[in-house]
């Protein structure tokens, strides 16, 4: 099939590289001339406008975008003079599901068909291949069926889930999945990177407690603002926690991707001496809170997840200084040094 991609950041220009090696032909713009120039140097169709793109690709178009979820709509405004009814446009980044209705349904109103793709893969999927959640008309998606089939990983060494049938007429185990109308991809994706907060804030925090282990070596302090160790011998162990992460891979009931990545870090850069500790969130943990909110549906962890990422930009600086005011306004704490 023929596909134009409209940014070619960090994920698309591997996802272009990807659909070209499963022989898709591709024309790519984006800001940076630089960016299209390397692709075209591969095999892509360049082009040097969003009218450009348009122009070479053969009706009905297929347009993927992927771009931040804040320029999405700047997006949408600068090609929708130059779509024609049937188009299809896709949303691949990470935009809020319910922006998605209205673009749908506003789209719609001229005949062109908008899908939202939450994708998931990072810098990985170019050889791992990228987990689509879709959401859009049916037809429109069985369409566009063999640019999905060609970005997602596929079965691969993946065994089947004990008690699935084989006849369940779905693409969920090649990696991709209409979810539903317009909205329910990147509502799924959204809860999808709900979740994640948590299991990356779970790995975190236990892999800080094992590190912490030998807390009982330290020279306990005897004051009034010092909870005291009651029995540090208990604490006596040094853990080395690239094996830790290393040993959990293998056969371990909290394996995953994500204590893969973990274990490479740690290889790397055991003391992550590279790194800050400032979280960013791009939204999808926020919405996944509100959904649940509106839902009725308790979510402390991920809840709690998503504050550990604000307490990591500064976030609750003024509320921890409050705090410290208030113990010394009843008892007179000093506060400590850090």
């Amino acid at each position: 099939m023929q596909l134009g991609m409209i940014g070619l950041g960090r994920m698309g220009a591997n996802m272009v590289r990807r659909l070209m090696r499963k022989g898709h032909e591709c024309v790519v713009f984006d800001a940076s001339a630089a960016a299209v120039a390397s692709l075209v140097r591969e095999g892509a169709r360049g082009a040097d406008s969003v009218l450009h793109l348009v122009r070479q690709l053969a009706t009905p178009r297929a347009l993927w975008l992927m771009v931040p979820a804040a320029a999405v709509e700047a997006a949408i405004a600068t090609v929708e003079p130059y779509l024609e009814v049937d188009d299809a446009l896709i949303d691949g980044g990470n935009s809020y599901y319910i922006d998605d209705i209205e673009r749908s349904r506003r789209l719609a109103a001229h005949g062109v068909r908008y899908l939202d793709v939450g994708t998931s893969g990072g810098v990985w999927g170019l050889e791992r291949g990228y987990c689509m959640m879709i959401g859009g008309d049916d037809r429109t998606v069985r369409r566009l069926d063999p640019i999905f089939a060609a970005l997602a990983p596929g079965a691969g060494q993946v065994d089947r889930t004990p008690g699935r049938s084989r006849s369940k007429s779905s693409t969920a185990e090649q990696g991709y999945l209409h979810c539903g109308p317009s909205g329910a991809g990147h509502f799924v994706k959204m809860v999808h990177n709900g979740i994640e907060y948590g299991l990356m804030a779970a790995y975190a925090e236990g892999l800080d407690v094992l590190r912490a282990a030998n807390a009982g070596r330290s020279s306990a302090q005897a004051d009034a603002e010092t909870t005291p160790l009651r029995d540090p011998q208990h604490y006596d162990f040094d853990i080395d926690l690239a094996e830790v992460a290393e040993v959990w891979r293998r056969g371990s009931v909290v394996a995953s991707w994500l204590l893969d990545l973990t274990a490479a870090a740690l290889v790397k850069d055991p003391q992550l001496k590279d790194f800050a500790g400032r979280v960013s969130d791009s939204g999808e943990g926020r919405w996944t809170i509100k959904a649940a909110i509106d839902e009725a549906v308790p979510t402390p962890v991920l809840s709690a997840a998503l504050y550990g990422r604000f307490s990591s930009r500064g976030h609750a600086l003024f509320q921890e200084k409050l705090l410290s005011a208030l113990r010394f306004q009843f008892g007179g704490h000093e506060e400590k040094s850090a």
